[in-house]
C-alpha cells in the first residue's frame, strides 16, 4: 500500500492539541508519533505552522431535493466537489419517502442518484413522510439490513411531508424497539399555513414574509411537543435538525439539563445571518435566503444564544442544511408570492471556514470546532471511531487547516452549483490547505485532484452519543 505522512502539524481533537505526525498506510490512519520519529513515506504532506483535523462531517444535506416544483440544484457530483474543496469529507444525504411511496423505493432511488458520483464518502438519513404499518416495518429493515439508523419527520409542510402527533408518537416508539433516532423538523406548520394565507390576501409577498410568518414561538411549540412526545415514546433519543431560535433553544436545553437523549443541531447561517439584512433585502433579493426553519431577527438575541448553545453543548452539531437553489428561474418561481419560493441555503463548501471563524471571534475553543464539524456528528450518527477522529484505526480523512491563510467567500470562487452565494464577500481568517479522502489527496496547493466515484457509501451503526 501506498504510505502517506503528515508531519509537522498540530493535531487537534475533541481532548485537546498535540504537536504529532501522522503516517497513513493505504486507506487508514496507522499511527501518530512524536514530531520527527519518522521521515519517509512514499508521499510527505507538510503542516508545519498549520492544524491537523479530522475531515468535515455534515450530517444534513439534500443533494438533488425535489422541492417546490423544482430539484436543489447541486447533484451528488458537484455537492460533494464542493464540499471537499472545503475540508468535509463525509456528508449524510436525506432518501426521501413521500405519502403514499414505500420507503424502499425511495431509499433505492437515492442510491441511483448517489451511486458512482460522490467525491467523498456519504450515508443516507431516511425521512418518513407517510407513518403507516409498512413504513414502520421499514424502520427496521433499514436499521438492521441498510445502515440506515435515524429517520427525519416533520411538523412542517402538510400534504408533502407533514405528520401529525399520532404517526409522530408511532415513528419514535418503532425507533426505541430498534435503538434508532427521530430527527425532526419542528416548527407547527398547520399554523404556519394559516399565516402564510393571511400575509398573502393582505398583499405582503416579499420574501421577507417568509420569516414573519414563520414566527420563533412556533419553532418553540413544535420543539417543545416533540420533545414531550419523545419522553411518552419511552426517551426516544430525538434530534432537533436546523435549530435557528432561541425559545427553541432553551426547550432542548431544558431536556438536557434533565438527563433526556434530546439532542439539536444549527447551521452557519443562523449564526452570522438575519431576518432584516438577508431576508429583508431590497426588491425580491432576499430570496436567496429563504429556508426553513427562517433566518431570525438581528432585533432579538437568537445568534448570541445559538453560539453559547454551542459552547455548553445545548447545541451538538453543526451541520449545513445544503440545500440550494438559482436564484434565476428557481428562487424566482416565488416572485409575486413568497410561498412559492424554494426553500434552501447552498453552504457545503463554506461550515468548516465559517466555524473556524467563531474560533478567532472567540465563540469557541479550537476543539469544539473540531468537535461540532467532526467528531460528534460522527458520534451521533453511528460513524465513530471510522470517522470523525485522527486515530491508528480511522479512516485517512484529514484536513490540514491554515490559520494563517485567509479566505473570502464569493459566487465567483465557490464550488457549488449556484449562481449565488448565501455569504457573499465574508472574510474567513483562516483556509483550508489540503484535503485527504480515505489516504488520497483531494486538494493540495489549491489544485483539485478529487474524482467522482471515489466517495463510498457508509452502512452506519446506532448513535454513539446517548446518555
Amino acid at each position: 500500500m501506498t504510505t502517506l505522512l503528515v508531519k509537522g502539524g498540530k493535531v487537534i481533537g475533541p481532548s485537546g492539541a498535540v504537536d504529532a505526525d501522522v503516517l497513513v498506510d493505504g486507506e487508514r490512519i496507522v499511527s501518530l508519533t512524536v514530531p520527527g520519529a519518522i521521515t519517509t513515506a512514499d508521499k510527505i504532506v507538510d503542516a508545519t505552522g498549520k492544524y491537523v483535523i479530522p475531515g468535515g462531517v455534515d450530517a444534513h444535506t439534500h443533494m438533488e431535493l425535489p422541492f417546490g416544483g423544482t430539484f436543489a440544484s447541486d447533484t451528488f457530483e458537484t455537492g460533494t466537489r464542493a464540499a471537499a474543496w472545503g475540508g468535509t469529507t463525509t456528508i449524510i444525504d436525506f432518501a426521501v419517502q413521500r405519502t403514499g411511496e414505500r420507503v424502499q423505493d425511495g431509499l433505492a432511488a437515492w442510491h441511483a442518484k448517489a451511486a458512482g458520483n460522490c467525491h467523498v464518502d456519504y450515508a443516507f438519513h431516511q425521512i418518513i413522510g407517510g407513518v403507516d404499518d409498512d413504513s414502520l416495518k421499514a424502520m427496521d429493515a433499514l436499521v438492521a439490513e441498510e445502515g440506515i439508523s435515524s429517520f427525519k419527520l416533520f411538523m412542517a409542510y402538510p400534504g408533502v411531508f407533514y405528520s401529525d402527533d399520532g404517526q409522530i408518537l408511532r415513528a419514535m416508539q418503532k425507533a426505541r424497539e430498534n435503538g434508532a433516532m427521530i430527527m425532526m423538523h419542528a416548527e407547527n406548520g398547520i399554523a404556519i399555513d394559516v399565516l402564510v394565507a393571511q400575509a398573502l390576501a393582505r398583499g405582503e409577498t416579499d420574501p421577507i414574509h417568509h420569516g414573519i410568518t414563520r414566527p420563533a414561538a412556533l419553532e418553540a411549540e413544535a420543539t417543545s411537543r416533540a420533545i414531550y412526545l419523545a419522553e411518552v415514546a419511552r426517551d426516544t433519543p430525538l434530534y432537533i435538525v436546523h435549530l435557528s431560535a432561541s425559545g427553541a433553544l432553551a426547550r432542548v436545553a431544558e431536556a438536557r439539563d434533565a438527563g433526556r437523549n434530546v439532542f439539536a443541531e444549527t447551521c452557519p447561517q443562523y449564526l452570522y445571518l438575519t431576518l432584516e439584512d438577508q431576508l429583508g433585502a431590497p426588491g425580491f433579493e432576499g430570496a436567496k435566503w429563504v429556508c426553513s426553519t427562517p433566518l431570525r431577527s438581528k432585533h432579538e438575541s437568537h445568534g448570541r444564544d445559538l453560539w453559547r448553545g454551542l459552547r455548553t453543548n445545548d447545541l451538538s452539531v453543526v451541520s449545513t442544511d445544503h440545500c440550494p437553489f438559482c436564484f434565476k428561474d428557481q428562487k424566482e418561481l416565488g416572485v409575486g408570492d413568497f410561498s412559492k419560493i424554494p426553500n434552501g441555503i447552498g453552504g457545503v463548501e463554506h461550515r468548516v471556514d465559517l466555524l473556524y471563524q467563531g474560533v478567532v471571534d472567540g465563540q469557541l475553543s479550537l476543539e469544539r470546532w473540531v468537535e461540532t464539524i467532526a467528531t460528534t456528528p460522527a458520534r451521533m450518527f453511528g460513524l465513530y471511531p471510522r470517522k470523525g477522529v485522527i486515530a491508528p484505526g480511522s479512516d485517512a480523512d484529514i484536513v490540514v487547516y491554515d490559520p494563517n491563510g485567509r479566505t473570502r467567500i464569493s459566487v465567483e470562487t465557490h464550488h457549488m452549483n449556484m449562481d449565488h452565494s448565501a455569504f457573499e464577500g465574508y472574510e474567513i481568517a483562516g483556509k483550508v490547505d489540503t484535503v485527504i479522502s480515505r489516504g488520497s489527496v483531494l486538494l493540495a496547493d489549491g489544485v483539485y485532484g478529487g474524482r467522482k466515484g471515489h466517495g463510498q457509501y457508509l452502512r452506519r451503526g446506532l448513535s454513539q452519543y446517548l446518555a
